[in-house]
């Protein structure tokens, strides 16, 4: 086999394997078999999850990281060692003195460091003993922020607000087991029914942050109880085995013994499984899962597979052309591969949430480069694909902020089959739209800054462009219709003038638009391009604005970093329309002719 050949499959498959070592389970925390811990099962959000998914999505949301670094020595937060998620929220639930050290806490609003007294500073991370001695005042002008409507909020109080549910969050997950700076679960266990311990376990029902307890193996209905409820119910009677096991898991880590700590978490688990079997197996799957981290370990396979197409247009074309490709495959297997795993740790189709459009429109775009590149095998569909890969999961890397991106349906979007028909078609819609306009921004960059285009190329970047336009055009058409059918059975219409319906219209109106400027001869080469780029503006508008702008029915809630993010991508699109429409490497010619009408000086000036 030529060597042409193999290098795609060597690049892809070292891709593939990279990605693959992040599966591998952790070593111990000081002994502590943290990743056992992590896949215990606990309800939370309205969905059996591992412990894990908890910590990472709770610790995301505090610090906007999944793990920090510590310094027990106090010498900088930046120094020491790396603190997973798991290790975290271990001490954040048995060791609270500890966690209450950790700088886990970002603040970067100037006015809400100088409500504390602090400097701003290049550090940005706080513990929470540095924010106890302001808790009060924090809370006083967090509940005056949320008087206000979100959209009218100055940025203080958006970021007053933001620390306050912070906060809030972090003291929830502090006794969500066992109250913090009591003698623990298992006191708690020994004083059920006593006079005084109900207070204290009606204190943790109302604050538990997750339910760890399963129900009674045999009964029917999924709910768990939290150990308020768990430890209510021991009152009662004798303490159920899940409740027990943790109350030795709890003494074990406490006394940092880890032999004992793995016993204990060996027996939760067996509990766990007496009582709900499937939940053991759900867990261990989104633990690896998280582990993987498919989308991020996607979007570095992507940026590889733009570099090397780069560096093949200025050395060895015949190796890095097909090795940039291989790698642009290897990125949409490790794409797919995530997407499979939502759909089957949620039981729902690929898109029910805006992170998990952000990542279908992606993936869609993806494929349909990975199909034209292997038409056309001209590079141009590879750098086109990959770049659009890596936007939207950087979109919806910034999407994931919120926590759970496998949260519980919002009742409009409850219904599995007009999920997979309705929402997934009109996603591909806009994935057709969006690969069509970054194929344009392609050709604007590839006229400026190439001295001499090869024709053929041009040609067929024209070809591809008109036919992913034509592909979009048939998948929004569908997805609206779809829509329209899903509304009149949840809403008894058809059509009701929702800005997002309008939205999906002015895709299908544009894309059929631009087919009828091209047939008609009213547009040619750029023209057609810079209509396929104003496709990005629309669909943008569409997809994202009406969503997270706090606009009609279909509308998540308003977010101020969304609405400048959008105005940004709106202004960058309108000015690369207007780069496309200038002539080819204008400025060239404009000094050129400058040089041509300058006058010559005469004979002895």
């Amino acid at each position: 086999m030529k060597l042409e050949k193999l290098i795609p499959w060597l690049a892809g498959g070292l891709a593939v394997v990279g990605a693959a070592i992040a599966v591998i389970p952790p070593s111990p925390v000081r002994g502590f078999d943290t990743d056992a811990f992590g896949r215990l099962p606990v309800l939370e959000g309205g969905r059996v999850k591992p412990v894990d998914s908890v910590s990472r999505n709770a610790l995301l949301m505090i610090r906007g990281q999944q793990s920090f670094k510590y310094d027990a020595d106090g010498d900088g937060p930046e120094k020491g060692r790396t603190i997973a998620s798991d290790e975290w929220i271990l001490d954040v639930l048995f060791r609270p003195e500890l966690a209450d050290k950790y700088p886990v806490f970002v603040i970067n609003d100037p006015e809400v460091l100088g409500l504390m007294g602090m400097r701003q500073s290049s550090n940005r991370y706080f513990s929470f003993t540095a924010l106890v001695p302001h808790l009060e005042e924090i809370q006083k002008q967090a509940m005056a922020a949320h008087q206000v409507d979100a959209k009218q909020r100055t940025r203080f109080q958006s970021a007053i607000a933001n620390l306050f549910e912070r906060v809030y969050l972090y003291y929830r997950l502090k006794n969500t087991v066992q109250l913090a700076g009591s003698p623990g679960l298992a006191a708690e266990v020994a004083s059920a029914g006593t006079p005084g311990a109900q207070q204290r376990h009606q204190a943790i029902e109302e604050l538990a942050y997750f339910r760890p307890i399963p129900p009674a193996a045999g009964t029917t209905g999924d709910d768990w109880l939290n150990m308020g409820q768990a430890l209510r119910g021991a009152a009662s009677g004798q303490p159920g085995d899940a409740l027990s096991s943790w109350a030795r898991l709890s003494v074990a880590y406490m006394a940092q013994d880890p032999s004992s700590f793995g016993r204990a978490v060996a027996d939760v688990a067996a509990a766990d499984a007496a009582a709900r079997p499937g939940s053991i197996d759900l867990a261990g799957h989104e633990i690896v899962f998280n582990r993987a981290q498919p989308f991020y370990a996607g979007m570095v396979v992507y940026v590889l597979a733009m570099l090397a197409l780069f560096a093949s247009w200025l050395w060895k074309p015949k190796i890095l052309q097909p090795a940039a490709y291989g790698l642009l495959v290897a990125g949409a297997v490790i794409h797919t591969l995530g997407l499979v795993s939502r759909v089957l740790l949620q039981g729902r189709p690929p898109v029910t949430n805006l992170y998990s459009s952000a990542v279908f429109v992606g993936w869609g775009a993806v494929v349909l480069g990975v199909i034209l590149e292997r038409i056309y095998r001209k590079g141009f569909a590879t750098a086109v694909a990959a770049a659009s890969g890596f936007a939207s999961l950087i979109v919806a890397h910034h999407l994931s902020g919120d926590g759970d991106t496998m949260e519980m349906m919002r009742a409009v979007l409850d219904s599995n089959f007009w999920l997979a028909t309705h929402v997934v078609t009109i996603t591909i819609g806009y994935s057709g739209t969006f690969l069509a306009g970054a194929m344009a921004i392609g050709y604007t960059l590839r006229k400026h800054l190439v001295r001499k285009p090869d024709p053929g190329t041009t040609k067929a970047l024209m070809g591809m462009t008109y036919g992913v336009i034509c592909f979009a055009l048939f998948f929004s058409f569908l997805g609206t219709v779809l829509g329209g059918i899903w509304a009149d059975q949840s809403w008894g219409r058809f059509w009701g003038w929702d800005p997002k319906e309008n939205g999906a219209l002015l895709i299908v109106l544009w894309n059929a638009i631009i087919l009828h400027a091209r047939w008609g001869g009213f547009v040619r080469e750029r023209g057609i391009m810079a209509m396929a780029i104003f496709g990005n503006v629309i669909t943008s508008l569409s997809w994202f604005g009406v969503n997270m702008l706090g606009v009609g029915l279909h509308s998540y809630g308003f977010m101020d970093s969304a609405f400048w993010a959008l105005t940004g991508f709106i202004a960058s699109q309108v000015a690369i329309m207007a780069f496309t429409l200038l002539p080819a490497q204008f400025w060239k010619t404009a000094h050129a002719h400058g040089k041509q009408q300058e006058p010559s000086p005469e004979p002895g000036h």
